[in-house]
């Protein structure tokens, strides 16, 4: 396997595993050992194994391979299902600070036996420690029922019933399954003489990707959410810290994380630290070089006695004095719809503009006022939203679906707004576009995913902005089965996972969907490198000419284009620079 990345930059790979044979007597085709080692320079440099080395399993979620499960390193076990791929994904992060260089190593999988003396072996502390969690999980979502709502029981019954057939379903279990027909047998002898060595070929080169993303790309985290799984009380301590485990977490992915309550007609009270201003945390996530742009709420987050105007006087007032105030913004309604709605906006910003004549509003919309047509026809309308909004929003977050094929109607918004003083345009996707259009839905393509942030490129956004990143069914446990909301998408809105569900872990758990927001996001700083040394048009010109995005219906379905890509702008500015 040959990678190549910059510095601060993530670069990944998926290996496949599916036995061919079975070395085991059940259901089970047998146990892998992964075996990985640190990578190295011919100069002694080293990406260090559990630092910038990392395996994930994937795991299915509704059949479809999505969510990132931690193995345990530098060796971990995994059970093979017959018939079953089985996939890892391995992960080099490569530090600001690493001397460019070609780094190499590998990962090695051998076949482990599974007879009767080693069986117990073969389960590994970390698969015992989860059979012990599930259990455990059971009783601390049936013991505590006394007095509860029926629907709450309801929901820790079914998060029980979820965690007992995880554990009868495990490897430890399967001599009891019923076999899923004959299997070959491999001979006992031959197992501990087979393995499988993966070399891993990594070159590093001198550029670094900014800790600054260029785009700033905004994702919700629905702090109701968080409220109801994890059982913290709205303001309380608890609260706090796991907000921030949420907000740091999500910054590796070069997102600028806000966090969201919504409210009647699509008000939305959206907040990127949950802190006043005046308060050091709110310095502290402002400050951040990784943050590109920060939500500042229009109201209190937590109550207190100050009047809802008094608050936001006093947090402008603050703010602005910061060197930061450059990122904020305020998202103050998503997609209004009708006059009652845009005239509420409108009240709202006017408030923000009359103690930060500088602040930045940013609307979301796919239309204009359904009740009062700003034109004939409803494309039309939606081209007049800036003159009808102005000067009460300064970043015009349009849908990616109102366009369809036609990225030639781009052009048409953005010679609406004004750049020179200070509009923006954004876009973001939601339930749509759908397929075959860029979008992170479960099951599109790899690439469909990676080719939302190819769009904004080529079409010229400045920011981008996702509606929710943890926006799953109502649950009141944390390890409480994933149910996707009814009426959207499967994974719409759902981007990470609580690592309850998967392990005692408590970290969250990525969906190969994120990664992929972040290996978009990269590419998005490898385009702009390019355009920087040959211009805007070159750079258009080496996308298409490799196949990688030349619209929203064609764009590659295979990675060896992003490869080439990659590789040409690597070539070109490595030799100039």
């Amino acid at each position: 396997v040959n990678l190549l990345a910059a510095r601060n930059e993530r670069e990944s790979v998926q290996l496949a595993i599916r036995p061919k044979v079975s070395w085991s007597g059940s259901s089970v085709a047998g146990v892998v050992q992964v075996q990985c080692c640190d990578l190295c320079s011919a100069s002694g440099d080293r990406l260090i194994v559990g630092q910038s080395l990392k395996l994930r399993r994937v795991v299915p979620i509704l059949g479809v391979p999505d969510a990132l499960v931690p193995l345990d390193l530098p060796i971990s076990q995994i059970s093979l299902q017959s018939g079953e791929t089985t996939a890892v994904w391995v992960s080099i992060d490569v530090p600001n600070e690493q001397p460019p260089g070609l780094y190499e190593g590998e990962i090695i999988i051998n076949a482990t036996k599974a007879d009767t003396e080693s069986s117990s072996q073969c389960l590994g502390k970390a698969e015992k420690h989860q059979l012990f969690t599930e259990l455990r999980n059971c009783l601390d979502a049936l013991e505590p029922i006394d007095g509860k709502p029926l629907d709450e029981v309801v929901e820790r019954v079914k998060s029980a019933t979820t965690s007992l057939r995880k554990v009868l379903l495990s490897s430890s279990f399967s001599e009891f399954f019923s076999d899923n027909g004959p299997v070959d047998m491999m001979d006992e002898d031959a197992i501990s003489n087979l393995s499988v060595r993966v070399k891993l070929s990594l070159t590093v080169w001198d550029f670094i990707i900014p800790t600054t993303p260029s785009l700033p790309a905004v994702f919700g985290i629905s702090d109701t959410v968080i409220e109801d799984r994890f059982g913290v009380e709205h303001g309380s301590s608890e609260w706090y810290d796991a907000l921030e485990q949420h907000f740091k977490w999500l910054l590796q992915y070069r997102i600028s994380p806000y966090f969201c309550r919504w409210g009647d007609s699509m008000r939305v009270l959206t907040y990127t630290s949950p802190w006043p201003a005046d308060h050091p945390k709110s310095d502290e996530y402002f400050s951040d070089p990784r943050l590109a742009a920060y939500a500042v709420p229009h109201s209190p987050v937590v109550s207190c006695n100050d009047a809802a105007k008094d608050y936001l006087q006093k947090e402008v007032e603050i703010l602005r004095t910061k060197s930061h105030w450059k990122k904020a913004y305020f998202y103050l309604w998503d997609e209004p719809l009708n006059m009652e709605q845009y005239e509420s906006l409108c009240n709202m910003a006017s408030e923000v503009h009359a103690y930060a004549p500088d602040a930045r509003v940013l609307t979301t919309y796919y239309c204009g006022p359904s009740d009062a047509p700003l034109a004939p026809t409803p494309f039309e309308a939606f081209l007049k939203v800036p003159k009808f909004l102005r000067p009460h929003t300064q970043i015009y977050c349009t849908s990616e679906w109102v366009f369809g094929n036609r990225e030639d109607l781009v052009k048409d918004v953005i010679s609406e707004l004004h750049p020179e003083n200070g509009e923006e345009w954004w876009t973001y996707v939601c339930m749509g576009p759908s397929d075959p259009h860029p979008n992170w839905h479960l099951g599109m393509r790899g690439t469909q995913h990676r080719a939302v942030m190819w769009r904004v490129w080529k079409e010229g956004g400045t920011g981008f902005l996702y509606w929710g990143a943890n926006c799953y069914e109502k649950a009141t446990v944390p390890s409480a089965e994933i149910r996707f909301r009814r009426g959207l998408p499967p994974g719409d809105g759902v981007l990470y996972y609580p690592g309850e569900v998967f392990s005692s872990s408590k970290q969250p758990v990525a969906s190969l969907r994120l990664e992929r927001i972040l290996s978009g996001l990269q590419d998005f700083e490898y385009l702009k490198l390019y355009a920087s040394r040959y211009g805007k048009e070159e750079a258009l010109t080496l996308l298409e000419k490799t196949g990688v995005y030349l619209g929203p219906e064609r764009y590659t379905h295979e990675h060896m284009a992003i490869d080439i890509m990659r590789g040409e702008i690597f070539s070109s500015c490595r030799s100039c620079s």
